[in-house]
């Protein structure tokens, strides 16, 4: 259904939701977008087109999506609309006919916004959810001014086929990056301000070329003069190789964090899942990861009140947490999404039952953060500083074990900082600098 005939936009504004894939997806398109000529925008009811990048994982980001067209139709000036990313994926036309935006396209065709933009401002129909064979990314921008921790997708899509996951049908089947290309964007990213990379994939850890996997990669970008620190996510337990295990004990740069999630400590949820490993299979992976580095921060991922989980398999995963000692973690209530198996499935959890056992899981990790922040005072770590803090006179920036960290002083973005942890809150660290040195 085309809309009627827009002006030409001169300023946006992109609203990424979701993933750090979606983060680093949004800025490709806002540098899309600027080498068309737009301005960015930093108040989207101010901006001429509004690009919202979405997220399909849960239903509460789904009506998010749909809630802020509301408030953009209501309180802007009428800005053309893009919704972009695994909601435009999933729900294609039925979002222009249901919130009239002007123009929709999926993940895998976002390089081709620009030819949509122009489309839709002539009245026609803007809708792309393509999934071409060709890779998008030779169609997008080089990279030219970057923050000093810097996002570079190397591998979308997903094979695994979890029963909750709507990833394969809205990203698509498995697809690593070629290694040159990848090398190349590094070394881009790197010139252009980055101190840090964080490699992103659905299951990054899957990533190949030819035989070459993922701590190859590492190993190539580790020689990539300039480049201080390396991390990846997010990773599946069945693709962590002995390699990328020996990476963390053998590449400096590699950051001693690993998000590795399991979802649940119960076997036959986890098989109910899909996730084909077990919970003890999961517990000796991380005593391998922590044999070669012993001082490696893990982190994950859990959904409680997946249908039929008992109380008893519950507890199970809190046993887990208990074992594992997270130092971060990431947990939410099962959400149903259309189209996937578990959406089907008999003995759905009701939802004042999901929120208590989110309440019990979400305090034992944040009794387990606590404690891993509570044991950095009083040491000294280098902290990449990446933005100013909240306060006259702060910097934040992060620790190798991925925590933000509060530094007084005018540190310039991207310096590298030796700073004695002094304090430690739930969610960042406080610290003194020992020394400058020069970014």
């Amino acid at each position: 259904m085309a809309r009627a005939m827009n002006a030409p936009p001169k300023t946006f504004h992109v609203k990424s939701f979701g993933c750090q894939m979606n983060v680093y997806d949004g800025d490709r398109m806002a540098e899309l977008m600027a080498e068309q000529g737009l301005t960015a925008a930093d108040d989207p009811y101010a901006a001429d087109l509004v690009i919202l990048n979405t997220c399909h994982i849960r239903e509460k980001a789904t009506e998010k999506v749909y809630s802020d067209i509301g408030r953009l139709r209501k309180h802007g000036q009428n800005p053309m609309i893009a919704v972009a990313g695994c909601v435009a994926q999933a729900e294609g036309e039925e979002i222009i006919a249901r919130a009239k935006v002007d123009v929709v396209v999926g993940p895998q065709a976002y390089h081709n916004l620009p030819a949509l933009v122009a489309r839709a401002a002539k009245g026609q129909a803007a809708l792309d959810t393509d999934m071409p064979a060709e890779s998008k990314f030779a169609a997008l921008p080089r990279r030219r001014r970057v923050p000093p921790s810097a996002f570079l997708t190397v591998q979308e899509g997903c094979d695994k086929f979890c029963t909750y996951c709507v990833v394969p049908y809205t990203r698509g089947a498995e697809v690593s990056r070629p290694f040159a290309a990848i090398v190349d964007e590094a070394k881009a990213l790197v010139d252009a301000g980055a101190r840090e990379i964080t490699l992103l994939g659905q299951n990054v850890n899957a990533w190949d070329d030819d035989g070459r996997g993922l701590h190859d990669l590492i190993a190539a970008l580790d020689r990539i003069e300039g480049l201080a620190r390396i991390r990846y996510t997010t990773s599946h337990p069945n693709d962590m190789a002995d390699g990328l295990i020996a990476a963390h004990r053998d590449i400096e740069k590699l950051m001693p964090f690993l998000h590795l999630p399991v979802q649940s400590g119960s076997d036959r949820v986890l098989k109910a899942m899909n996730r084909s490993h077990s919970a003890g299979g999961y517990l000796r992976l991380l005593d391998r990861v922590r044999a070669a580095r012993p001082d490696i921060a893990l982190s994950g991922d859990f959904i409680v009140g997946f249908p039929g989980e008992s109380e008893a398999e519950f507890a199970e995963t809190l046993a887990l947490v208990d074992a594992v000692g997270y130092a971060q973690a990431f947990s939410f209530k099962y959400s149903p999404r259309p189209g996937t198996p578990a959406a089907t499935m008999a003995e759905q959890i009701a939802p004042e039952v999901m929120d208590e056992r989110l309440q019990r899981l979400q305090a034992a990790l944040n009794r387990d953060q606590a404690a891993f922040n509570a044991a950095s005072v009083g040491k000294t770590c280098d902290v990449l500083i990446e933005r100013d803090g909240k306060l006259p006179g702060q910097r934040l920036g992060k620790s190798p074990w991925l925590q933000s960290v509060i530094v007084a002083g005018d540190h310039a973005m991207g310096a590298m900082v030796p700073v004695q942890i002094t304090a430690a809150g739930p969610n960042s660290l406080t610290g003194a600098a020992r020394e400058t040195q020069p970014a």
